[in-house]
């Protein structure tokens, strides 16, 4: 679906994305991560035909990207960084313009109801006339991804897709891209948000300091690593009888250096000790990317801190407090 090979992206002598080789297959639902500054909105733009790569190849939907974009984008549903509108036009009237536009427009029979459609599934489905101008933050982020679903895209292409929605936008958001996938649409999906990463995606890849440091199925990044958790109200007498394989304790729980946690719940149970919780060790996925990452470029932490990424001219701004060319 997506594939990249030493993809590299320089600004003059500044190397911004670093020999990038990305797999996303077919079904996948795959979050890709990093600090700021790591080059992930680079990347996204770069797969869009927005950024033109220095070096390397891009294939997406199996066509080479930049040199087929025009056949690749009417397939793909776009949302990268803040979603734009024209301010003085209602939400419909904007997604009318957008799916009037280019060679590949909807057909003008349907588009009411694809508006309609679109409207419903990201929740703006009763919204009046109003002037997109005066929407929230958070009614502005349904709105473009309303614009990337308009035309029933085969893959969907979002770059921090839950920015600016409360807690239930959220989920409605992590429900409906699991909903689109179950029905074909493959998901690549950029965010710092980790815990919604974790709930949705099937495979993940880490960026960090313009390079890809991880990539992989989530389930197998996330494999029991045998070590054994245990929560005890006897958590002295279970750490006595368990003796030298408790590798760490924090308050009544441990950390025990034994693969099978049977064999240490019988042991514990047979000291008549009380286990209210017991089971494989799994590392989250935050502590699997503060593993691999360094701190992001909004960090200045003297003499040693990388320098600032500076934007070049005609490329457009990125979020405050954060490097322009970089993210």
């Amino acid at each position: 679906m997506i594939s990249t090979s030493g993809l590299t992206k320089r600004y003059g002598s500044l190397l911004v994305v670093d020999g990038v080789g990305l797999d996303v297959r077919d079904g996948d639902r795959y979050g890709f991560l990093g600090p700021n500054g790591s080059g992930k909105t680079t990347v996204v733009r770069m797969l869009l035909g927005l950024v033109y790569a220095t070096s390397g190849t891009i294939e997406v939907l199996g066509r080479p990207v930049p040199g087929q974009i025009s056949v690749v984008l009417p397939q793909i549903g776009a949302l990268v960084e803040a979603p734009g509108a024209y301010g003085h036009l209602s939400g419909r009237a904007n997604l009318a313009l957008i799916d009037a536009a280019g060679p590949t427009a909807g057909r003008r029979r349907d588009r009411r109801r694809r508006i309609g459609d679109a409207l419903d599934r990201v929740g703006l489905g009763g919204i009046d006339d109003r002037p997109v101008r005066k929407y929230s933050l958070g009614m502005r982020q349904r709105l473009g991804l309303a614009a990337a679903l308009l035309r029933s895209p085969r893959l969907l292409i979002l770059d921090e897709p839950t920015n600016g929605l409360d807690p239930r936008g959220i989920h409605e958001v992590r429900t409906l891209l699991a909903e689109l996938n179950a029905a074909g649409t493959t998901v690549f999906m950029s965010s710092h948000q980790l815990a919604e990463v974790e709930q949705l995606c099937t495979r993940i890849g880490v960026l960090d300091r313009g390079r890809l440091v991880l990539q992989d199925d989530l389930g197998a990044l996330r494999g029991p690593t045998g070590r054994v958790v245990v929560q005890s109200a006897d958590v002295d007498r279970a750490a006595a009888v368990l003796g030298s394989r408790v590798a760490a304790r924090d308050g009544d729980r441990l950390i025990v250096a034994d693969p099978d946690p049977a064999s240490v719940n019988a042991q514990l149970s047979a000291a008549g000790l009380r286990v209210t919780e017991i089971g494989p060790e799994r590392r989250s996925l935050e502590e699997l990317v503060l593993s691999v990452t360094t701190g992001g470029s909004d960090r200045f932490d003297g003499a040693a801190a990388r320098p600032r990424l500076r934007q070049p001219a005609g490329e457009a701004g990125a979020g405050a407090g954060e490097s322009a060319v970089g993210r």
